[in-house]
């Protein structure tokens, strides 16, 4: 007999082994759980990363820069393909360069010898002509210099002497106008030239030399007498009846600030904060937007959510999860909108029956969406660094999460079918909002908070007066009273 096999014989010994092994087996299944827990956690992980991998502007909220060299191909775009042809539409005015019956300046030209016989001709054989007109600028373009001359009189009755005084705008020896100053905010803040090239191409184009000091001081003047415009129209887009709400980051300083942004149909309202949580105050009626759960601690008033953000989320679960039930749900969404434009644009409200049809549907497509996630195996915990699991809620799908969303605030997904004034989209306040990236990409961040402000200031000016059809320059021209008079039509 073996030492070994002698060993087991021995009394007691078997009892000792059957324990150490017990030990080792229960020390493997307790690391083989957590091997199993690692590794479904490290699967949800690699496939959340494939599902962030797999998105694009075409398909989530990323913007188009985001893509990089991988764009997604322009068939994919969620907009529905029309009918029509490219180009203007039949019906559209046009814009098409014509002849004026007075112009400017004449230049005659005569012919000098006869086209047939080469007899010499003069001016006084002229029988008739053809006119051809060319519009261009005037060259070179001359500044013109105002000196204003303030007198000084001698009063008859006792003898002082009373000087005239300036026009407010008139406050050094020696300035720019305010056509300058319109002109070069105009180019600063809707065309977005940055700073040097501003005074570069002023002096091209003028021969007005400009420091980036001087920029700043125009734009900052502007800015203060433009304010009462701008609360003006907080004030309205805050009592209209349907309005869309947004807001966007932009680089102050190294910092994070944030734009929020107010808009109408007709208005628009810009407004800097150093929190992207500072809400719009005094706010009525109904507020579109992307479902930021903010902008619901807003009192007395109602949401309408954007759908293009729903279609952008369920054309994700279409590409990448594979899920049915969204390319239904997206579907539905399309011919609910177009049939909403249509009865919109022939002043009529939508069928009852329509509506409640659309419900139905879209309660169908949430019923089918919930029956597949709820036979779906549960997602695996989070876990801590040791590896227990954390104690919160079961973690959910990206379709479940969006199934929910869908579905407790479905009236204000659908609220464009009762309301025609509801956009299907928050497309408004996201147009308003892209003037704040063009600005970033071509000309950078700001360098103090008061740059920040005084573009919120103008750009509010500028958004609104580009919706209401007048002359941005000529409106950085007038007044505030006059412009604010003007919204009083809105």
């Amino acid at each position: 007999m073996t030492p070994a096999e002698d060993s087991i014989w021995r009394p007691g010994a078997g009892a000792t082994a059957l324990a150490a092994a017990e030990a080792v087996i229960s020390a493997v299944q307790g690391q083989n759980a957590l091997l199993v827990a690692e590794n479904a956690a490290l699967t949800a992980r690699v496939a959340e990363l494939e599902r962030r991998l797999g998105l694009n502007s075409a398909n989530s909220g990323k913007p188009p820069s985001s893509d990089g060299l991988k764009k997604p191909p322009r068939t994919r775009s969620l907009r529905r393909r029309s009918d029509h042809k490219s180009g203007g539409q039949a019906g559209h005015p046009g814009k098409t360069l014509r002849q004026i019956a007075t112009p400017d300046l004449i230049i005659d030209h005569f012919p000098t010898i006869c086209g047939t016989c080469n007899h010499p001709l003069s001016r006084t054989d002229g029988a008739d002509h053809v006119a051809r007109q060319v519009f261009d600028l005037p060259a070179p373009l001359p500044l013109v210099v105002t000196e204003h001359r303030a007198h000084r009189c001698r009063c008859l009755a006792c003898g002082s002497i009373t000087r005239a005084g300036f026009p407010d705008e008139v406050s050094a020896p020696v300035q720019y106008g305010r056509r300058i100053a319109a002109v070069v905010v105009y180019l600063l803040h809707f065309q977005f030239v940055p700073e040097d090239r501003l005074a570069t191409l002023m002096a091209d184009l003028f021969a007005v030399s400009l420091s980036r000091a001087t920029i700043a001081q125009m734009a900052a003047r502007t800015a203060q007498r433009l304010a009462g415009f701008a609360d003006a129209v907080r004030d309205l887009v805050a009592g209209a009846a349907v309005k869309h709400l947004d807001e966007t980051g932009f680089r102050l300083g190294g910092r994070t600030q944030w734009l929020h942004i107010a808009a109408t149909v007709w208005l628009t309202f810009y407004r800097v904060s150093a929190k992207r949580g500072s809400l719009p105050e005094g706010m009525t009626g109904i507020a579109v937007h992307d479902h930021w759960k903010p902008y619901y601690t807003m009192p007395g008033v109602l949401h309408a959510l954007c759908n293009a953000h729903h279609l952008r989320e369920l054309q994700a679960l279409v590409e990448i999860e594979h899920e049915a039930w969204a390319g239904r749900m997206q579907l539905l969404l399309r011919r609910a909108g177009r049939v909403a434009q249509l009865a919109r644009q022939r002043g009529m409200a939508l069928d009852p029956r329509c509506i409640e049809l659309i419900h139905r549907c879209y309660d169908a497509r949430i019923a089918e969406g919930v029956a597949m996630h709820t036979a779906q195996s549960p997602l695996a915990p989070k876990l801590k660094h040791d590896g227990s699991p954390k104690l919160c809620r079961p973690p959910r799908r990206v379709g479940h999460n969006l199934l929910l969303r869908l579905t407790s605030r479905k009236h204000d997904v659908l609220r464009f079918l009762t309301n025609p004034d509801v956009p299907f989209t928050n497309n408004q306040a996201e147009r308003d909002a892209r003037m704040m990236k063009l600005r970033q990409k071509i000309s950078g961040g700001f360098r103090s908070e008061q740059g920040a402000r005084d573009f919120a200031v103008i750009r509010t000016m500028i958004g609104t007066a580009k919706k209401q059809g007048w002359n941005i320059i000529q409106s950085l021209l007038h007044a505030t009273q006059p412009l604010t008079e003007a919204l009083s039509t809105v």
